[in-house]
């Protein structure tokens, strides 16, 4: 049940706001078919098309609440009737894509760019509300309040649920790829949960990736962002243990990489090099391509990897590039520098002090230098702040690792 929620929550959602043109409406009326699934599933067994039960009772429940509600004009009432299919709607094409549908009004410029990328979380992704707080480093409250505003303002807007026309592509791109780019981060590195990494919304990622490529083959930032993507999740099946817990990228084993993704980034990237129109996303693949183009860790060529994020600084001058910055300064000047560098960034940005990423590159940075009692209180800090149960087990160990080490010392 909790892979077809995943799998499948995005989609009909989807097409439940186009059936019914109410997100609150869709929205619940498939929570309460998945609330349904749970109860028969177990004793009925599972359809051969959960996707389609899925839509099909969403949209028979949302059929019944509008017939019990008086409030509601009768003659929509009666056209949701009208409309209503047992059967699921057809496969989608592609470009005619409902989720692409779902980000692309998620996205509209009438919104702000945190509340884009909140709705489109809650509503493709099916993270809740408190998973994406966290994510933004916002209190549950706010982020609840946030959502229900954008969806309002969809509503009072009357903005439409479509992909727009190619006028008005130019104006969605940027929010379009930044939202898709946060749907593969939280399936890449989870928020929260028992497990590292979430395929589905990694996998949902990708598959938009390459419609939006296939939608706008003339812009290289969405090439870009598709190249990042799948230089990324080659690197998955090598990113956890036996366990499930972490394993960083210069202690992977390699050969577990998945190469066609790799071949494939890279031929992205040397196309995007070839337009001469570089951006963030492009920067940001052309750095996954030195990392994953060396044989082994020692390989990597740093200069390069510095060089690259001293041009996406100039484009892109947030807390996180200059942090992931810093860890390629320590390779190339040296793990004191790095470190500087990191608390450079978290004096210019107190608020990131309560996210778990740069306590963990301290963590690396203080080891190198000789001090293990100080990595382990960084240690023991960045497992404090994330929800991750794989990913809090593993800083744990690794505190008390160094605590072992600091003892040694001494």
């Amino acid at each position: 049940m909790a892979r077809v929620f995943r799998d499948e929550h995005g989609r009909a959602v989807s097409v439940l706001i186009r059936s019914l043109g109410d997100i609150d409406l869709a929205e619940e009326s498939v929570a309460e078919a998945f609330a349904v699934a749970v109860e028969r599933w177990p004793v009925e067994g599972m359809p051969p098309s959960p996707a389609g039960w899925i839509i099909t009772t969403a949209r028979r429940r949302a059929i019944d609440r509008v017939r019990r509600e008086s409030s509601r004009d009768r003659r929509h009432a009666e056209s949701l009737v009208l409309t209503a299919a047992d059967d699921p709607p057809p496969e989608e094409g592609p470009v005619r894509d409902e989720r692409l549908r779902l980000i692309f009004t998620c996205c509209h410029p009438a919104l702000g760019r945190p509340a884009q990328v909140a709705l489109t979380l809650r509503l493709l992704g099916g993270l809740t509300t408190s998973e994406i707080a966290r994510a933004f480093l916002v209190p549950e409250a706010t982020m609840a309040q946030r959502i229900v505003r954008a969806k309002n303002k969809i509503r009072d807007a009357g903005i439409p649920y479509r992909v727009p026309h190619d006028s008005e592509l130019p104006d969605r791109l940027s929010a379009v790829l930044a939202v898709v780019y946060l749907v593969f981060t939280e399936g890449h590195r989870a928020t929260s949960g028992e497990n590292l990494v979430r395929t589905d919304l990694c996998a949902e990622a990708v598959r938009l990736g390459r419609v939006l490529v296939e939608l706008m083959p003339d812009e290289p930032e969405a090439a870009g962002l598709l190249a990042l993507l799948l230089l990324t999740d080659a690197r998955r099946g090598a990113r956890t243990g036996p366990g499930g817990e972490p394993v960083l990228l210069a202690e992977q084993d390699r050969t577990r990489w998945d190469s066609g993704l790799v071949a494939e980034g890279h031929a992205i990237v040397r196309s995007c090099l070839r337009r001469g129109r570089p951006g963030p996303y492009q920067l940001q693949a052309a750095i996954a391509a030195v990392h994953t183009d060396a044989s082994t860790a020692a390989d990597t060529d740093w200069r390069a990897v510095l060089a690259l994020y001293d041009r996406l600084l100039t484009l892109s001058p947030t807390a996180v590039v200059r942090l992931n910055r810093a860890v390629a300064l320590a390779e190339v000047d040296g793990p004191a520098a790095g470190l500087r560098e990191v608390d450079a960034v978290l004096a210019d940005h107190p608020g990131l002090d309560r996210h778990p990423a740069p306590h963990v590159a301290r963590t690396a940075l203080l080891g190198r230098i000789g001090c293990p009692a100080e990595a382990a209180a960084e240690f023991d800090r960045a497992a404090s702040l994330t929800e991750n149960v794989a990913e809090r087990a593993h800083l744990r160990r690794e505190g008390d690792r160094a605590r072992r080490g600091a003892r040694g010392a001494g």
